[in-house]
């Protein structure tokens, strides 16, 4: 018999894991259920349909709330500050959302008054480690359930049950693939992708052209940042979100933003995984071409440490740790000077930053010019640098070849 809980708020996103979880928890239970659907940018998305379903599967209310614009300055914005790459790829998009996610059950068990929360994540993956540990340390006194988890069921299994309870069978539920996305990117996992060395097929792809169909001739885009945050496009202000969506679209017709690695993920087991991201593969790639122009070596050089433990500690589900706060303000404050243009070339597939310029660049032209009638750099410096520099090296390599003799 599981433990007495009498109302739990579930993670909803509608589709058929989380419908046969609004029965299961239920019957297993004997719960009120109330549902939360959250719209942080998945294209799917039907917040109206979402609420008309899970009031027909027996929810006694469903939230349904549009979370973009703080997902976007809540989460992406700092994870463009840091430059954030999981194991030098994944731009830890599905990642970025569960903090959110999981406040928002926090609140909503508050208001309805529930003594537990759920979510569909299953137990292999990394998202019950990042929805547990933040609830945890937003009420270490809510019961965390993962349906998924207790029920143990295959696909087959799941199907049965949501036939017997007259729970509604969403049309791809026989897919192959397990998917999520948001407006920072998707992910596509199972299937024929589980073995690492089948080539994805075309078809899992819904954000991208294929980069051999991509156009022919080059896109470019001049993205502009203030404070390292994304300001405008193409010399024209926008939001935020504006700007997101338009280089999404941008990159995703050139074939830019399609990403296949091997992951390590937080539970122990290594994981073969297929994400499409271009709005994150442009931005944070122009981001970081513009940081290079305009910090010095020493703060270009610690701040890679900084990005990444942040984004490791982001990335497995310590979101709530101190650390990542402190580490996110350093990183902010790092970004002050990133300000101005970078101009990004998407062709088939690849973007390549192909221009630079800001009044807080480091780069001057006339030290680094070699044109003669331009340079101002003291060439008479350079062997008294040099005496310096290598000094210390000179002397280890006399001192420690004698006491070899």
């Amino acid at each position: 018999m599981s433990e007495e809980v009498e109302r739990i708020v579930l993670a909803y996103s509608g589709g058929l894991d989380t419908s046969v979880a609004v029965k299961w928890l239920q019957d297993e239970y004997s719960a009120e259920v109330v549902t939360l659907t959250m719209d942080v940018g998945q294209s799917s998305v039907d917040l109206d349909a979402a609420r008309e379903k899970a009031l027909a599967l027996g929810a006694i209310d469903a939230v349904c709330t549009d979370v973009r614009r703080e997902f976007y300055e809540g989460y992406v914005v700092p994870a463009i500050g840091a430059n954030a790459l999981y194991q030098g790829a994944y731009p830890i998009s599905t990642a970025l959302t569960r903090p959110l996610i999981a406040k928002y059950l926090v609140e909503a068990a508050h208001e309805y008054d529930a003594d537990g929360v759920a979510h569909g994540c299953t137990g292999k993956g990394n998202d019950q480690v990042r929805m547990d540990v933040t609830i945890g340390a937003l009420d270490p006194d809510l019961k965390i359930i993962g349906p998924a988890r207790e029920w143990g069921w295959g696909r087959s299994e799941e199907m049965e049950y949501a036939k017997e309870r007259g729970i509604p069978i969403p049309v791809d539920a026989d897919s192959p693939y397990s998917t999520d996305e948001n407006l920072w990117g998707r992910s596509i996992e199972c299937g024929v992708l589980e073995d690492p060395m089948n080539e994805p097929p075309e078809e899992i792809y819904v954000l991208t052209t294929d980069p051999r169909q991509a156009p022919d001739e080059p896109e470019d885009l001049t993205i502009t940042f203030k404070h390292g945050i994304p300001s405008a496009l193409d010399g024209e202000g926008m939001t935020g979100l504006e700007i997101v969506d338009r280089v999404a679209t941008a990159a995703g017709r050139n074939g830019v933003g399609r990403i296949d690695h091997m992951e390590n993920r937080v539970v122990g087991l290594k994981s073969r995984e297929i994400y499409e991201c271009p709005a994150a593969s442009v931005l944070l790639r122009a981001h970081l071409d513009l940081e290079k122009h305009v910090l010095t070596r020493r703060e270009s050089g610690f701040k890679l440490t900084a990005d990444q433990e942040w984004t490791n500690l982001v990335y497995r589900g310590l979101w709530s740790e101190p650390l990542r706060s402190s580490l996110q303000g350093f990183i902010a404050e790092l970004n002050r000077p990133v300000t101005g243009d970078v101009k990004v070339r998407l062709y088939k597939g690849d973007a390549r930053v192909v221009g630079r310029r800001s009044d807080n660049a480091l780069y001057d032209i006339a030290l680094s010019t070699y044109e003669k009638d331009r340079d101002i750099f003291d060439h008479s410096s350079a062997e008294g640098f040099i005496e310096l520099w290598g000094l210390e090296a000179r002397m280890a390599s006399r001192i420690r070849s004698r006491s070899e003799d």
